[in-house]
């Protein structure tokens, strides 16, 4: 039998650190607001729980034969990949039992799920999400994420579609969870930005950083510059600056790694609109609005072209927009060539 005190010195901890895993770390925040239900705490105890599942199957992919595509594709008409379908299918599941939970929505459904009409008084909420940014990078064993944002529920919404078309701004939490060389949580709910990294021999999410702040400069630019002959005249000569001053580039593929190197380390990602996606191709309310709120709550920037990210009223929940979001400075770099 293994010693339990042993056991605990394997922890990141340093000595006189308190542990804290995700649960206590929810509770303590839902502490602070004595008119709480509990509701959104379970929301989030849903997400997280989620987010350890996908999280095994991504690490044994390989070994239980769930790389590679379907024949099928998701709403926008791209192919899905199997390990697409078996995210969705876990969230929607995991949310389902949330009494709280009135619609969820995923980028890979056309339409968004109701689960509850009536909520006896309950503050009921929306969940939306991507629930696996970056799926093509999966069979090369490239890094993955989810990513989720949370709204509260409009119960004057004449039909489902309309309780989703938020601003942004309106969001009450927002998260992504990163599926690289470990998995990492990072959330939000409107005070600070807390980061997590799952334990798997306990089987829980630790903190690991709290109140994350965004280094106010960076000089990375994260962007598919594959596609830079079809940017914009402003993105080109920013790049174009940005290579004279000696900025380094980190691109992976991934929204959610790339924001998350930026969140560390400071730069700024860019997906600018190009000849091909006029309007961005970023989903606004699934992927452009939760990491936003992130980065703005880490003390970053998040903008659309010259317009503020979550200030942007949705006309369709699958509506697609530009990114320019990450440490201050560099965005504002950004914003100048723009001009």
């Amino acid at each position: 039998m293994s010693d339990p005190l042993t056991e605990l010195d394997a922890l990141p901890l340093t000595r006189g650190e308190n542990l804290t895993n995700l649960q206590a770390h929810i509770l303590a925040e839902q502490a602070r607001h004595p008119n709480a239900s509990g509701t959104l705490s379970w929301i989030l105890s849903a997400l997280s729980f989620s987010g350890r599942v996908i999280s095994a199957k991504v690490r044994r992919a390989r070994i239980q034969s769930v790389l590679g595509t379907l024949d099928s594709e998701n709403v926008q008409g791209e192919t899905q990949q199997k390990l697409d379908v078996i995210a969705n299918e876990t969230l929607l599941r995991c949310l389902g039992t949330r009494a709280g939970v009135a619609i969820v929505a995923s980028e890979e459904n056309e339409e968004p799920i109701v689960l509850r009409r009536n909520h006896d008084g309950e503050r009921p909420y929306v969940v939306l999400f991507d629930p696996l940014d970056g799926s093509s990078n999966i069979d090369t064993g490239g890094a993955v994420g989810t990513i989720f944002s949370v709204l509260r529920y409009d119960r004057r919404a004449p039909e489902p579609n309309a309780s989703l078309l938020q601003r942004g701004a309106e969001q009450v939490a927002a998260g992504y969870i990163l599926y690289g060389s470990s998995t990492i949580l990072v959330l939000t709910t409107g005070n600070g930005v807390s980061m997590f990294v799952l334990d798997p021999s306990i089987g829980s999410f630790l903190l690991v950083a709290d109140q994350l702040k965004i280094p106010k400069t960076g000089k990375i630019y994260s962007c598919n510059e594959g596609n830079r002959l079809s940017f914009p005249d402003g993105y080109q000569r920013y790049l174009d600056w940005a290579q004279q001053e000696g900025y380094s580039t980190r691109y992976s593929g991934t929204m959610v790694a790339d924001v998350h190197r930026i969140l560390l380390k400071g730069g700024v990602f860019l997906y600018p609109p190009t000849k091909k996606a006029p309007e961005g191709k970023l989903r606004l309310l699934y992927e452009g609005n939760p990491m936003a709120m992130i980065v703005e709550q880490a003390g970053g920037k998040a903008y659309a072209g010259p317009v503020r990210l979550m200030e942007q009223i949705p006309s369709a929940i699958h509506q697609r927009t530009s990114v320019i979001m990450g440490s201050q400075d560099e965005v504002d770099h950004v914003l100048r060539h723009l001009a």
